[in-house]
């Protein structure tokens, strides 16, 4: 079997045959044209890709999941905790979509935990002359306590044990806090093959453009699926968003949410903090933050707003 780079090689050149007029492009030259080719002109769906798991009501399913967790209300994700609990097995059935199965997997507990925020919601009152409940998010502080008390009872992921000595280095290297290392249980479980349906993927769970914006490689080998390059980037971008934002909280809202989204918060509700803007997040967000600082107590022991600052 052809390697994969020779395949999509072959295809920008039967792609580009008859085309070029200039006899002189360097090797260079056609590698990157045959990268944005390919780039350009095939799909990287892997569900599309593979006829056991290529039913629509799975690709609905992330279609849905992706709304939902840009959505304003963390309760309305509870809705895909039963579907998603049935397209898991079927994702890691098949070693082409076990990628897409592990990002599931890392994202199970937030389904879980919106199922019991909704379940705690007073239900409205059967009076019908009542006005309609208006649908709000629970406070920072209600969401850190319920995920304190979650973590506490989930054990480390299977690669925590492996990736955790070999990691936080890499993190003290760049003047970040190594606890926060633990950032890959939230975005992976610790399982590198992770790659969610919109393209970001590896432990820290990288976009491509933030890849190579911190020196990474995406083709023809993809670092951010490699444990140590992937770790440096994602130090190094926490800690950019720490010196800007001044807070770990803020850092970590924009690590899930992106910098121009929460900076627009900020200046919108004239807000200097997380919990000024947490409930306005999307709703992933809402949830990834507490979850962060849940779980690097519960592993680390240590408080989030403790962790030492970035040295200048």
């Amino acid at each position: 079997m052809k390697p994969f780079w020779l395949v999509i090689l072959l295809l920008f050149l039967t792609a580009s045959l008859g085309r070029a007029e200039d006899d002189s492009i360097s090797l260079s030259d056609l590698v990157q044209g045959a990268q944005d080719w390919a780039q350009a002109n095939l799909d990287t769906n892997i569900l599309n890709a593979v006829p056991a798991v290529d039913d629509q009501a799975v690709q609905d399913f992330f279609r849905r999941l992706q709304a939902e967790c840009q959505g304003d209300y963390v309760v309305d994700l509870a809705a895909l905790r039963q579907t998603a609990q049935s397209v898991l097995p079927l994702l890691e059935n098949s070693e082409e979509t076990q990628p897409y199965a592990a990002w599931l997997k890392a994202r199970l507990p937030y389904l879980e935990m919106a199922d019991e925020i909704k379940i705690s919601i007073p239900p409205p009152a059967a009076s019908t002359n009542q006005a309609p409940v208006i649908r709000t998010n629970p406070p920072p502080q209600r969401e850190r306590e319920l995920w304190v008390k979650k973590v506490a009872t989930e054990p480390w992921p299977d690669g925590a044990k492996k990736y955790v000595p070999e990691l936080k280095p890499v993190f003290a290297a760049q003047k970040v806090p190594p606890q926060l290392v633990w950032l890959a249980e939230v975005e992976s479980s610790f399982d590198r093959r992770a790659q969610s349906p919109v393209g970001a993927a590896g432990l820290f769970q990288l976009m491509p453009a933030t890849a190579k914006r911190f020196g990474l490689s995406t083709w023809p080998f993809d670092q951010r699926f490699q444990p140590v390059p992937s770790a440096s980037a994602s130090a190094k971008y926490l800690k950019i968003l720490h010196d800007r934002f001044g807070s770990w909280r803020l850092a970590l809202a924009a690590y899930n949410a992106g910098e121009g989204r929460v900076q627009r918060l900020l200046d919108r509700y004239h807000a200097q903090s997380f919990d000024e803007i947490a409930t306005h997040l999307p709703a992933e967000t809402q949830m990834y933050v507490p979850r962060v600082e849940a779980v690097i107590l519960q592993r680390e022991g240590v408080k989030l707003e403790e962790l030492s600052a970035p040295e200048s």
